[in-house]
């Protein structure tokens, strides 16, 4: 059945109004040009009203049927007959009890369907779903599950965003389209996995500003000036010739370099002695030379020349680390190159003063301080710095290609890194609700399946026991009951389409009045609801439609009317038939007051369910108002029927226990005339001749005493009833309805009081 109905954007409903918690029965009131039609219309979704919504149990619509204008203008106002109504007929009892059966079977996998799609849930389309069955399920787990997941990786690309933006290009401004992409790379990207660090470092280069080649660094050399360190010179004593007369005494007193600085003084101080001014001996400057013989010559030349070379190297080594620094390269390790370069030039100063005192003193030996391990060092930084350049610049000429690795590369990471337990963890959830997912819905199509071919055999089944015949023969014992005897239904042909005849055969639709078109076109739509316009579909379960059934009938008709309907609801709380909720509209509140009486109570007549168990249940309805202001239509629910009268008031006067003796009369006589005489067409006189004998002249003097106590005031000090009068009165009052057969009114009208 229904469950709730939004109704949008249609004739003067410009505020959407909704009916939620629809009931078997609903009973809706509102004046003409309230907004009624369009609630029926909303029903069926007619064209026009796509921007209405209606929301069925367990997703499974049923056929509705609608009684309006539209019903009686495409029937009776057509040109066409009628079309027949397909019923069981009355010698098909075991062709019924086989409909019945194959019905059920079909409910049954109409349980199973729905059963399923509870589990199955909702994929986004929630047509044929519930409310209930649209939030949850698989389907539901599977969204919950990608939520989940897709927060997750949000989180990774809010603290990875910031240096590897350019490898989120396109999906920096969606959550769902960075999991998405997640899940692609994840099922494509083969790249090596490489460190956190070296990606933000490459980042820098590859997605930062377009980069510019960097200017590589000259190695620093220096192996020759280490050579330098390991010459022999430094460790020899250079010496004069020791077979010289002097020389023993120059060896021993080991001044041999300060002697040969003072030969270079002899020449100014001869014949004296340039270190004591005492006449020197005659061969003294002989013996000197011959002392500083040409092997002297030879090593202090070598002194010289090692001296003059280091001076040179190492100015040149000097000029390179400086240029180093001045390239400003910023992939050299600048502290760690600065700290070197001190130590080089620390220890080339100590190597300069001692190669300076080496040559002061041929005679000494030295050891220079090494540079091979700083110089070392220093070559190492320049070498890896100039890889770096050497990488950089070939980043920088073939950038999109790098830029497309390192995207690669920052993806993979992601996945095997950051992502690796929840990327893990979500596919394997996602397999499984996946494979739940395609079974529950092969089930589905499979139960589908099945129901169609029961459907298609349960149609057989019906049109091999159905007749447009019972339907005439209804109507027409409806129509003589209830005192329409000049016209009548019958077949066209012996067809299955009906036309309306006069008792000389002569066609009879457009020679009735008003009030005898309504009657016949609702009686034709009353057995059109329990039945069906094709010999198959008769036992399907249906929704039903009232839209102001007595606005043209009279007061009589009415009352038939809404007896007819509440039959229906009794078939409702019984399991009878096929209809499975009822919605009547009306602007008429002596007709919503009838159809409504009893309407949430049990029926008092016990029945036989199809299956054979008793079976009788309370119909909770729902009652609605609809009223029109400036907005529009609005649609407001009551708990209770919202629609009283002044004529119920009277019957709660009646009701009292201790009515009011003044006035009992005048509310007697208000009741009998409104209902019998106003609504009834029904005088008094005509009331009185359902008596006999002794109990008509009863009704006599009761209606003769209502009359007159109406009309006149009494005095209570000089007239006045007793209680046994008026009791005996109230007891005629209701025998009334008793011989009237109106007894179900009377029994209404006391029991709402």
């Amino acid at each position: 059945m229904i469950e709730s109905i939004e109704i949008a954007n249609v004739a003067t409903y410009t505020t959407p109004q909704a009916m939620n918690g629809l009931g078997h029965l609903n009973f809706i009131f509102g004046a003409n040009g309230a907004g009624k039609t369009t609630i029926g219309r909303a029903l069926t979704q007619q064209p026009g009203h796509e921007h209405c919504s209606v929301r069925w149990k367990d997703g499974a619509p049923l056929k509705t049927l609608v009684y309006n204008r539209d019903f009686v203008d495409s029937n009776f106002n057509a040109p066409d007959d009628l079309k027949g109504i397909f019923t069981l007929g009355k010698d098909e009892i075991d062709n019924e009890a086989a409909i019945i059966a194959k019905k059920a079977q079909i409910a049954q996998i109409d349980e199973d369907i729905a059963r399923l799609k509870g589990t199955l849930g909702s994929n986004g389309d929630n047509v044929g779903m519930t409310r209930n069955q649209a939030k949850t399920g698989k389907y539901v787990e599977l969204e919950q599950l990608n939520s989940v997941f897709q927060d997750r990786c949000w989180d990774w690309k809010q603290k990875r965003d910031q240096i590897f933006k350019v490898a989120f290009t396109g999906v920096r401004d969606s959550r769902s389209k960075f999991k998405d992409k997640v899940l692609a790379q994840s099922a494509t990207n083969t790249a090596e996995i490489r460190p956190l660090e070296a990606l933000m470092e490459r980042a820098t280069t590859v997605f930062g500003p377009a980069p510019q080649t960097e200017q590589s660094i000259q190695a620093l050399g220096g192996a020759d000036l280490v050579e330098l360190e390991a010459s022999e010179i430094l460790s020899k004593k250079v010496v004069g010739k020791a077979d010289v007369n002097i020389a023993a005494m120059i060896h021993r007193l080991g001044h041999s370099d300060w002697v040969k600085e003072g030969q270079g003084y002899f020449a100014d101080s001869a014949p004296n002695c340039p270190f004591c001014q005492q006449p020197a001996p005659i061969d003294f400057e002989k013996t000197l030379s011959a002392y500083f013989d040409e092997t002297f010559a030879v090593d202090t030349a070598a002194i010289a020349d090692l001296q003059s070379s280091y001076d040179a190297k190492s100015k040149i080594v000097l000029a390179r680390l400086q240029t180093a620094l001045d390239i400003n390269c910023r992939f050299l390790d600048k502290v760690a190159f600065e700290a070197e370069k001190a130590t080089i030039e620390a220890k080339m100063r100590a190597n300069i003063l001692i190669l300076s005192n080496k040559r002061k003193e041929p005679s000494s030996t030295q050891v220079l301080e090494s540079l091979a391990a700083p110089l070392a060092v220093a070559a190492k930084l320049i070498e890896t710095a100039n890889q770096a350049v050497t990488e950089h610049n070939r980043i920088v000429t073939n950038l999109n290609a790098e830029k497309s690795k390192l995207t690669d590369e920052v993806w993979r990471y992601i996945l095997s890194v950051d992502l690796k337990d929840d990327l893990s963890n979500y596919l394997k959830a996602k397999e499984a609700l996946e494979t739940a997912i395609t079974s529950l819905s092969q089930q589905i199509k499979e139960a589908a399946m099945r129901r169609t071919a029961m459907a298609a055999e349960l149609s057989a089944l019906e049109r091999a026991a159905t007749s447009v015949q019972p339907t005439v023969d209804a109507i027409n014992g409806m129509l003589k009951s209830f005192g329409f005897k000049t016209f009548s239904l019958a077949r066209v042909d012996e067809g299955s389409r009906y036309k309306l005849v006069r008792q000389d055969g002569k066609e009879a639709r457009h020679s009735l009045s008003d009030g005898e078109k309504s009657f016949v076109t609702f009686l034709y739509f009353y057995h059109l609801i329990k039945g069906s316009e094709s010999e198959s579909g008769i036992m399907a379960d249906r929704v039903v439609v009232f839209d102001d059934p007595v606005s043209s009938l009279d007061s009589e008709v009415l009352f038939i009317v809404s007896s007819l309907i509440r039959a229906l609801f009794d078939d409702m709380r019984s399991d009878r038939g096929q209809i499975k909720q009822i919605f009547v509209l009306t602007h008429n509140v002596y007709f919503h007051k009838e159809v409504c009486f009893n309407a949430g109570k049990p029926s008092k007549r016990k029945g036989k369910a199809r299956g054979g168990k008793d079976a009788e249940k309370s119909l909770k309805p729902t009652y609605w108002v609809v009223r029109k202001d400036a907005a529009g239509p609005r649609l407001e629910f009551y708990e209770k029927n919202p629609i009283n009268t002044s004529y119920d008031l009277l019957w709660k006067e009646i009701s009292r226990e201790n009515p009011n003796q003044l006035t009992i009369q005048n509310t007697m006589r208000r009741i009998l005339e409104h209902y019998f005489k106003i609504l009834g067409g029904i005088d008094f006189d005509e009331l009185c001749e359902k008596f006999e004998g002794q109990d008509k002249i009863v009704c006599r003097s009761l209606l003769s005493w209502v009359n007159d106590g109406s009309h006149y005031s009494h005095d209570d000090a000089h007239y006045g009833f007793g209680d046994d009068v008026i009791s005996a009165q109230l007891v005629i009052f209701k025998r009334i309805f008793e011989e009237t057969n109106h007894m179900p009114h009377y029994e209404m009208m006391i029991e709402r009081v």
